[in-house]
């Protein structure tokens, strides 16, 4: 048993997508969670920079005592992963990986689609560890930067959504995919409409279920689960505005949430 926090990281609010998973998953576990608003997106960023990012987070939620980091976000897990894994002394899981395996065991026809940003896409991590599990699989891949906006509100009408949603998924259903992989942790605020334009013959895999999954797999091979002696109680940080943080983060989660500390 182990009494210390979990701690999961996103470059903005999608994350917390990631948070009530584990919180469904795991609802005895103590959570914080580091949103590095001040830095958002990540996914235009160079991968090099964003890795630069991973490690100064890593090292803070460390210093937060934390026992397990949850990198919730897909471009930070594709720059920065396989490099903090081998430099810190803590487990340390990625989104990609979770993502990828319950679509490898989803697809009847194997053809997946991936979405994600740009800088997920054009890492090929989805393509790597998918065909890590199964070589034989199609993979079809397409950047949708629009849907983190409409994600946290700022994508325009209403309406427009079904528009940018079929610009960005039809080229998928061209291909023949059954599986879609939502390759970023914001996306899971936009199934309803991402469902609708696929339809419901194309199965959607959640980054986030996937990994909350992981991390409660993790936990308990590792004995490292909360003896559940204390009501579980989450901390949330943020590098930039707190108040826009606080109102998405809440909507997301579906509770309220009393604090947003700011990173020192």
């Amino acid at each position: 048993m182990n009494n210390n926090p979990v701690g999961v990281f996103d470059s903005g609010v999608g994350g917390v997508t990631v948070v009530k998973a584990i919180q469904e998953e795991l609802p005895r576990e103590h959570l914080i969670y580091f949103g590095d608003t001040a830095r958002f997106p990540y996914g235009p960023r160079p991968l090099d920079e964003v890795k630069k990012y991973v490690f100064e987070i890593c090292e803070y939620l460390i210093g937060q005592d934390v026992k397990l980091i949850v990198i919730a976000c897909n471009t930070g897990t594709a720059a920065g992963l396989k490099d903090a894994q081998k430099n810190f002394n803590v487990p340390i899981l990625g989104v990609i990986e979770p993502g990828a395996r319950g679509a490898v065991l989803a697809t009847k026809n194997r053809k997946i689609g991936v979405i994600g940003t740009k800088g997920t896409i054009e890492s090929h991590a989805y393509d790597e560890a998918i065909h890590a599990l199964d070589a034989g699989v199609e993979v079809k891949s397409g950047a949708c930067p629009r849907f983190v906006d409409f994600a946290e509100g700022r994508g325009g009408q209403d309406g427009d959504i079904l528009e940018v949603a079929q610009e960005y998924l039809y080229p998928l259903l061209d291909a023949g995919i059954d599986t879609l992989i939502l390759g970023c942790t914001h996306y899971p605020i936009l199934r309803d409409v991402i469902q609708q334009t696929v339809g419901s013959s194309v199965t959607l895999i959640s980054s986030a279920d996937e990994t909350a999954l992981e991390v409660k797999e993790t936990l308990v091979r590792r004995g490292l689960l909360n003896d559940g002696k204390n009501h579980p109680h989450d901390k949330f940080i943020v590098t930039g505005d707190r108040t826009s943080f606080l109102t998405l983060s809440q909507s997301f989660l579906g509770r309220d949430i009393s604090k947003v500390e700011e990173a020192v």
